[in-house]
C-alpha cells in the first residue's frame, strides 16, 4: 500500500490527536471532550472587515434580519485609501455584561496592506485581547509578524495566538506547470516565540476570552470535497515546519502531498436570542461541515449568521448548486461571502436564497446583537 492509501485510511479513521508540545510559547488543548462546550453568551458583536479580495468606494449599508453591514471610516485624506489583496483579515469586537473583548482573526496577505488599513480604519491595536490564525495558507497569516513588530509593544503581555493545530505551521508550496512546486510559505513559530506570543494549539474546541470559541478539528461528514489548493511538506527542517509524527502515519514524515488542512477551524459567536454566528476563513473543509461542527460543539443549533470565505470560487457549476443548497438547509439568517467565496457563489446564493445574502467589502463594518 503506498502513501498516498495510508493517509486516504488515516483520514478516513476519525482519530483522536494527542495534546501536542514543543517547548516554551505553546499550549496544547485536551484531546478529548465527551459534552457539548458550555460557549459564552454575548450581548452583541462587530466584525470589522480589515482586508478582503474586494473594495468598493460606492458600497451603500443594507440590514437583513436585524444583521447590519455598513461603510467604514472613511479617511480624511484624498491621498490615501483602503487596499485590498487576496486574503482576509477580521476585527472582532464583542460584548458581554459590560465587558468588551477585542480580537483580530487573521492577518491578510502582506503587512503594509494590514497596517494601512488598521490605521485608516481607526482600530487600535492597544485593544486587543487575543490573536486567531484559521489555517495555515499565506494570505491569511501574511501579515501577522510584520503586525507584531509594529505593534507588540501596546499588546497584552501574555499574548496568546489560537491555532487551529500543529498542520498549520507546514510549510506549503504552490504547484507550477512542468511539475514544479513554488514556495508558498511557513508560519515560523519561532518568530512568535521571539515575539513572546503563546501559540494554542486549539485541536478541540476551546473558549476564547470567555467570549468566544473555536470549532476545533472540523469533522468532515457531509459530501463536501477540499478542492484543489496548495502542497503542504510533512515535517521540520532546521526548526521550521510541523511535527509530522505527531499526528500521521510515520511514512508521511518528509512527503509533499495534496493539503487537507487538517487542523482549519472556525470562529464563532452565540449571540443572545439570535444565535451562532460562524466565521469560515476560507472554508477549505467545506462551509457545511464547518456549520455542524460549531452546532455540535455547542450544542446550539440555530444560526444566526455563516461569514467569511468559502473556497468556493473554482467550483464547478454543479458542485456549487449542491453547497449553497446545503447551506440554505442549514436555515441561517443572514449569509455573508468574503475573500474566496467566488462571485459564482454569491450569484448562486442569490438565486437559491435571496432574502438571505449580505454583502461586505475590505472597510465594511457588520452589527450583531442589539
Amino acid at each position: 500500500m503506498d502513501h498516498r492509501s495510508n493517509r486516504r485510511d488515516f483520514l478516513r479513521a476519525g482519530v483522536h490527536w494527542g495534546s501536542l508540545g514543543f517547548g516554551a510559547g505553546l499550549i496544547a488543548t485536551s484531546s478529548a471532550r465527551a459534552a457539548a462546550l458550555q460557549v459564552p453568551v454575548v450581548d452583541k458583536l462587530t466584525a470589522t472587515v480589515v482586508v478582503d479580495s474586494a473594495y468598493d468606494n460606492f458600497f451603500r449599508p443594507a440590514t437583513v434580519h436585524g444583521i447590519r453591514v455598513e461603510s467604514g471610516r472613511r479617511s480624511t485624506d484624498y491621498r490615501r485609501s483602503l487596499h485590498n489583496e487576496w486574503g482576509l483579515s477580521l476585527w472582532l469586537e464583542s460584548q458581554r455584561a459590560g465587558a468588551t473583548r477585542t480580537m483580530l482573526l487573521d492577518y491578510g496577505y502582506t503587512p503594509g496592506v494590514l497596517a494601512n488599513n488598521l490605521e485608516l480604519l481607526a482600530l487600535d491595536p492597544a485593544r486587543i485581547n487575543a490573536l486567531i490564525v484559521s489555517h495555515g495558507h499565506y494570505d491569511h497569516y501574511g501579515g501577522l509578524m510584520g503586525f507584531l513588530e509594529r505593534h507588540r509593544s501596546v499588546l497584552p503581555a501574555e499574548l496568546r495566538l489560537y491555532a487551529g493545530g500543529e498542520d498549520n505551521f507546514c510549510h506549503r508550496v504552490s504547484p507550477r506547470e512542468g511539475g514544479v512546486f513554488a514556495d508558498y510559505g511557513v508560519l515560523d513559530r519561532r518568530a512568535l516565540q521571539a515575539q513572546k506570543v503563546t501559540t494554542v494549539l486549539a485541536e478541540e474546541p476551546v473558549i476564547i476570552e470567555g467570549q468566544a470559541f473555536t470549532t476545533g478539528r472540523i469533522k468532515r461528514n457531509s459530501f463536501e470535497r477540499i478542492l484543489p489548493n496548495s502542497f503542504v511538506e510533512y515535517g521540520m527542517k532546521d526548526g521550521v515546519g510541523c511535527d509530522s509524527g505527531k499526528y500521521l502515519p510515520a511514512d508521511m514524515a518528509g512527503k509533499t502531498v495534496p493539503d487537507q488542512h487538517i487542523h482549519e477551524h472556525a470562529t464563532c459567536f452565540h449571540v443572545k436570542d439570535r444565535g451562532l454566528v460562524v466565521m469560515s476563513s476560507c472554508g477549505h473543509v467545506g462551509i457545511v461541515n464547518s456549520v455542524r461542527q460549531a452546532q455540535e460543539v455547542s450544542g446550539v443549533g440555530k444560526v444566526h449568521a455563516i461569514l467569511g470565505g468559502f473556497h468556493l470560487g473554482g467550483a464547478q457549476p454543479d458542485y456549487l448548486k449542491q453547497v449553497v443548497a446545503e447551506v440554505r438547509k442549514l436555515d441561517a439568517d443572514v449569509v455573508i461571502p468574503l475573500h474566496c467565496s467566488g462571485l459564482n457563489f454569491l450569484n448562486e446564493a442569490r438565486l437559491q436564497m435571496p432574502d438571505n445574502v449580505l454583502v461586505a467589502t475590505t472597510g465594511s463594518r457588520i452589527s450583531f446583537g442589539a
